[in-house]
Order: structure tokens, then sequence, then C-alpha cells
């Protein structure tokens, strides 16, 4: 079982149709089938990669996304697509902690990978999908599709924890056609020539939700960055169109709208996830672009598929039901379980909240080279997603907490303690504790409360320098704090909770 075989049946069947727009290019799914094959064949061939090697994938949207994904798994090799906003240590990090036998890398990126990777106790061969030195591999003759045991790794996806470093989510074969399969159960029935937009990064969950379209023959745009403009243009341009979007995106988006008659052209499906939607945004957006809306709650580590708000339940009256409906993140998917317990794993009562637990055949294998973590995200089977939530009566899952404390930027996740960790480097800094601050754009942005050793000082424009030096931008705090203290219960914790009511008071 290779995932990547649904995509080759359907170049087999359908060789002319459009697969993949980007930059006004586009390939049928025949010559990205040709172009696959050719550089799987170079990567095995001339570059003697191993069946499992681990193949980076760091670029800004584009159709080498696809191009380097597949071919991966022709070759037999495990791809590891990476946040291109990421700092280049950052990549570097999780470059070695795979062990990658290969980077592939955008122009634009590799001036910054190339000092750091360079500095790896083993070298990685970098190389840019934008040079000539690329395209010929794609012109390289072809090699077969390998075949590959449905718990081989398909895709490593990497997602931060509570200590701050990655951790890389081993996606099998099986997962990934699990969650395919999900989605045409659960959200949408996909035909040839339907247009999937990407707005979004494709490293993330959009390139996940690209897989269901591009395998039924779907036709995927891509556009390299996001913008209300580009979205609202898209749904006027290409036929019967779908889409993956942050719920920032979506307001952004809802703002750009006022005045327009028909923005919703030829929207089909509007899937959002990452991030909270409050109710009254969804009431917005349902009266703007119709009831096309199917919202996701998943995880790198069950991804994309945990549990589903549909089309049909984002519809209503607006009475006391629907607008509770629309709070929640919806009822468990096709053939997935999901429990709500407690730390025992005891199952409790409907509307009693606890840490929200699934297992499906989309449950990672585990965490790379990371038993530990293993063990304690996976129990008897089932992935305990460190999410608080309850249910009612009906089945519908609301979230209550995320107990990882996670910040979500516009959709991007960030983490506090690998900001913290990076902030107590400073000599001066004692103590500091990171949290959220709601943003009308981004939905929150990283502030810190910091505490400095007694007698010495330190600048907001350091911490900043500190912080780019060694971080991605979009993880740098908007805002510092200094305080006496940080607020602590007896046990030494610090509390959060007590920040988050002093920035409201500031604010």
């Amino acid at each position: 079982m290779n995932i990547v075989h649904a995509f080759l049946n359907r170049a087999r069947s359908h060789p002319h149709l459009a697969a993949v727009t980007c930059s006004g290019q586009t390939l049928s799914f025949g010559e990205l089938a040709t172009r696959c094959h050719a550089l799987a064949a170079y990567m095995v061939q001339d570059m003697q990669l191993a069946e499992g090697s681990r193949v980076v994938i760091c670029m800004e949207n584009r159709a080498a996304f696809f191009e380097t994904l597949f071919a991966s798994w022709i070759a037999g090799l495990s791809a590891v697509p990476v946040n291109a906003k990421l700092h280049p240590k950052e990549v570097r990090q999780i470059t070695g902690d795979c062990g990658a036998a290969l980077v592939f890398a955008s122009d634009h990126l590799l001036s910054g990978l190339q000092p750091v990777l360079a500095d790896m106790p083993q070298a990685v061969p970098l190389v840019s999908v934008d040079d000539d030195a690329y395209h010929a591999m794609l012109r390289h003759s072809p090699m077969p599709c390998k075949d590959m045991q449905a718990d081989n790794l398909a895709w490593l996806f990497y997602t931060s924890g509570t200590t701050g470093v990655p951790k890389g989510a081993m996606l099998t074969h099986r997962n990934l056609l699990g969650m395919s399969l999900h989605y045409g159960a659960d959200i949408d029935y996909v035909m040839a020539g339907d247009t999937m937009l990407h707005l979004a990064p494709l490293s993330h969950g959009a390139g996940q939700y690209s897989l269901p379209h591009i395998f039924n023959g779907g036709h995927q745009v891509i556009e390299k960055s996001f913008s209300p403009e580009l979205l609202l243009d898209g749904l006027q341009r290409y036929p019967r169109v779908s889409l993956f979007a942050a719920p920032t995106m979506i307001t952004r988006a809802l703002r750009a709208a006022e005045g327009l008659r028909n923005a919703g052209g030829n929207l089909q499906t509007l899937v959002y996830g990452g991030a909270p939607m409050y109710v009254s945004d969804l009431l917005k957006t349902l009266e703007v672009f119709g009831p096309r809306l199917v919202q996701i709650y998943g995880q790198g580590e069950s991804p994309m598929t945990i549990t589903q708000l549909s089309r049909q339940d984002h519809q209503g009256n607006g009475d006391a039901a629907h607008l509770a409906r629309l709070a929640s993140c919806g009822v468990a998917r096709s053939a997935v379980q999901v429990k709500v317990v407690d730390d025992e794993g005891r199952e409790l009562p409907l509307g009693e909240p606890g840490e929200i637990i699934t297992r499906s055949d989309t449950r990672m294998l585990g965490y790379w080279n990371n038993p530990k973590a293993t063990a304690s995200a996976i129990r008897d089977g089932w992935l305990w997603t460190g999410d608080i939530g309850s249910f009612n009566e009906l089945g519908y899952l609301t979230l209550r907490d995320r107990s990882k404390d996670m910040i979500i930027r516009g959709g991007s996740n960030i983490y506090p303690r690998e900001i913290e960790e990076v902030l107590l480097r400073h000599a001066a800094v004692a103590e500091v504790s990171v949290i959220g601050a709601e943003s009308a754009d981004l939905g929150e942005e990283p502030v810190a409360f910091v505490v400095l050793k007694h007698g010495m000082s330190v600048t907001q424009q350091e911490l900043d320098t500190l912080c780019l030096d060694n971080l991605a931008r979009f993880k740098r705090p908007r805002e510092y704090f200094f305080l006496e203290d940080l607020p602590k219960n007896n046990y030494g914790k610090i509390l959060k909770t007590v920040l988050r009511q002093q920035l409201r008071r500031s604010n």
C-alpha cells in the first residue's frame, strides 16, 4: 500500500486533466506524474537514497511541493514537510532530529539554510527547486513506484510540545489513506475538475487535505501567500472551489467582502479549523458565503480527523440549540472513536470536561525517536490529545481549553515554552512566562512577562533580537511586561490565569 498510487491511478486514467496551477503555469496529471517518476529515480539512482530515508521539504507554496512529496513516495522515501516561516535554526533542528538524507528548499530560503545545515555533524545535500539542476532532475529516466507496507512512514509531521522541542508525529500510508477516505465520507465527494484553492501553507493542513482532492481528479490552484483579495478573486475565477482556511483568514475575507455582491462566487466547500471561531463570526460567514462551511477538529497526530461540524450542522434558525451547535466542534468522524476522560482514563459523564482521547486508523504510529513522548500520548491504542472538552447529549464535542497553553496566531501554532527558553538565554532574564493576547486580526499574539535578575537591565530591542536570531518572526512576542515577580501557587507553578487577568486590565 503506497498512498501515492491514488494519484498515479488518476494520472493514468485522466492524463490531460489539470492537476496543479501556480504562478500562471499549469501541469496536467500526466505531466506531474512524469516529473515525479523522474525525480524519484534521481533520488534513488543518482543520490543513492535508501528506502525509508527522510526528505525535508521546506518551501513556500508552489508546484514543487507536490513534485517533491509525490516523488518521495514513489521512491519509497518519507516526506518531512516543514513550515517555510520557521527560523533556519529551527529547520536545522528538525533536519537533524529526523536524520534527513536530503533537503529541498526554495531559492528564497536557501541563503538562510546553507550556513546552518553546513554546520551539521553529517552533511545533508540541499537542493533548490528553483535552479537548473533541479529541473534537470525532473528530466531523469523514470522509475516505477515502489510498493510499501501500510504502516511504513509516509509523512513526518513536526509539532512542538510543552517542552518546546519539536516532535515528529509519524504518519503512515495507512494514516493518510484513512484521512483521505474520511474526507470523502464526511466532507465532500470530489469530482474531476473541482478546484482546491491553496492560500494556507501546504506543509500543514492545506497540504494534507489536498491529497483526497487531487486523488479524485481535483485541480490544485496554488497561491504563494494569503490575502483576502486572492481568496475572493479565486472564488469568482475558478469552478467549484474548495479551500482550507484558518478562522483569521475567514474574518479578514469577510471585511474585504463588505459591499460585494455574490462574494461567495463558486465556493463549494470552506473547511476551517486550527483555532476557535467565534459564533458571531460564523453567523456572518454563513450570511456572506452561504451554507458551505465545514469545521474540522484534528491534530498532526491524527491528521484532520477527529470531529467535524457539517454543512447541515451550520444551518439553523439562530435559536439556542443552533448557537450551541455552532460553538461546538461537531461529532466524531466516520470510523473514529472519541471519548472525554479523567486522568485515569475513565470516561466522564455528559457535560463534564476532561481530556479528549481518540482512536482510529488515522492515529499516528508514534513520535519519531521519542519513545517517552509516544508512551505519554498513546495509551492502550488511544491518542491523548492534551485538549480539554465535553460532550453534550447529542454527541457534539465542545473544546473547553488547551491544556498545553498553545497560542494560535493566524492559524499557526506557537508554544509558549519554546519562546520562554529562548528569552531565558539572556544573562539578565531570571524568569519569563509567555501567554497569548487577543488580536482582532490574528486571533492571538504572544506577549512575554519578564522578571530580571537583581541589578541587571535589558531593552525590548535586545529581547527582540534574541528571539529573531533563534525563532521564526511570527513567534516573537509583540509586547514585553517587566514584573518584580511572576504570580505562583503554593507549588511554585506560574499562574498564567493571573497573568491573563493582568493583561486584560492593562488593555
